[in-house]
């Protein structure tokens, strides 16, 4: 059986992902920083016992390593990093910058998706799969910017983008895929009511490709139909 880890698991696209993947017959890895209160999650693992449940607060590194180490033995095929914050808004724009809060951003959108990578790429080299997948935004892409804002979102997004091609050429030689997605402006707690498209549609069309992924695409950043994004 299939396995796929999947960081930020509680509500939107990670529960869409654990929803779909569980109902495909995987073995889901559900991590969240609080489960217990993840009503949606627990009543979907109830219905499903191949999910497994799991605290993790990505911003915490000690707790990654302390889940590695508990899933020492395990095989990871697909690894989802999809936990992420929106930290900006009016009253912290430019001029009155919360720093605080641009490194949490950093720290939550960028560096754990790389701890997470590193710390659990023994289990994922010994998987069938090996697949390192990414949640990233259009909102990373330094060419379609035009609009501006969003300082702490956008940089921290674009340095996730920047440090996954990065890991895309250093494990290519140890069959290690790395994909880097815009999941659309999806209707989520963080995407709002007026997003363009339902976490389904867009959870549907990037397991279809993480299905396809071959190693000549590591390192791409795409959109959930395969579009390709600029940088």
């Amino acid at each position: 059986m299939a396995t796929v880890l999947i960081t930020g698991a509680n509500r939107g696209l990670g529960l869409e992902f654990c929803r779909q993947y569980a109902a495909e017959g995987w073995n889901v890895i559900a991590c969240s920083r609080n489960p217990d209160d993840a009503l949606d999650l627990n009543t979907l693992a109830g219905r499903r016992p191949d999910i497994q449940l799991e605290t993790l607060d990505v911003s915490e590194f000690e707790q990654i390593d302390a889940l590695s180490q508990k899933l020492a033995d395990s095989c990871i095929d697909v690894l989802i990093n999809n936990a992420g914050i929106y930290a900006d808004n009016k009253s912290n724009g430019f001029g009155r910058l919360d720093y605080q809060a641009w490194t949490r951003s950093l720290v939550v959108n960028t560096e754990a998706p790389v701890k997470m990578a590193e710390a659990f790429l023994p289990q994922i080299k010994r998987s069938d799969k090996k697949l390192i997948v990414n949640i990233s935004s259009l909102m990373g892409s330094i060419a379609d910017n035009d609009s501006g804002g969003s300082i702490f979102y956008r940089s921290s997004k674009a340095a996730l983008n920047s440090a996954m091609k990065s890991l895309a050429i250093a494990l290519k030689d140890q069959s290690v895929g790395v994909v880097i997605f815009h999941p659309g402006w999806v209707r989520t707690d963080m995407g709002g009511p007026n997003g363009l498209i339902n976490a389904d549609e867009s959870i549907a069309g990037m397991r279809a490709l993480i299905k396809n992924f071959s190693l000549d695409q590591s390192g791409g950043f795409v959109k959930y139909d395969g579009t390709a994004m600029p940088w």
